[in-house]
């Protein structure tokens, strides 16, 4: 997936402003997509020279203009393209899993179990965030929104289970 064809969607959705879909990537999209702020802009940059959004200036009084982006007709048909395509196998990169894999070089399992520690405190943190997003879940396009967080958390859930496993090792 590329970061364009997020940034499309979520302008699906609704327009948005660079703010706003920071914030939604983060409280929507984050169990599988992340972005910072300036690689949005960018690529807000380049798919409004595409022809695929277009800009909105919304003045306002006392506080800075507000630039909404909304989907042309030509960003709908690549965003319909691209989800009609075949998905590309993604080869799988965790910092993580690479640490744990060489860590016996150290034989040292106390840094092991300060990985899985340190590990086990973010999965938590993680798990909790999505834990309380709240998904409606009425019409498809929201429940198949939910089922995405849904997958986020069992992936979290597993990786708990997985960690455990790992500290029956030491």
């Amino acid at each position: 997936m590329s970061l364009r064809h997020a940034i499309l969607g979520l302008l699906d959705l609704q327009p948005m402003t660079g703010y706003d879909l920071k914030k939604t990537f983060d409280s929507t999209a984050g169990h599988f997509w992340a972005a910072d702020r300036s690689q949005i802009y960018r690529t807000l940059g380049v798919l409004r020279a595409e022809g695929l959004v277009e800009e909105e200036v919304i003045h306002q009084r006392s506080r800075p203009d507000r630039h909404e982006y909304r989907l042309t007709e030509a960003g709908s048909a690549e965003l319909d393209g691209w989800l009609r395509s075949p998905a590309p196998t993604e080869p799988p990169r965790e910092a993580f899993l690479a640490r744990i894999y060489f860590a016996g070089r150290t034989d040292d399992p106390q840094l092991v179990r300060a990985l899985v520690e340190e590990r086990r405190a973010m999965v938590k943190e993680r798990l909790s965030e999505l834990r309380a997003i709240e998904a409606p879940t009425s019409a498809l396009p929201e429940r198949l929104r939910a089922l995405t967080l849904r997958n986020g958390i069992a992936h979290l859930e597993t990786e708990l289970t997985w960690l455990d496993e790992l500290e029956e090792v030491l």
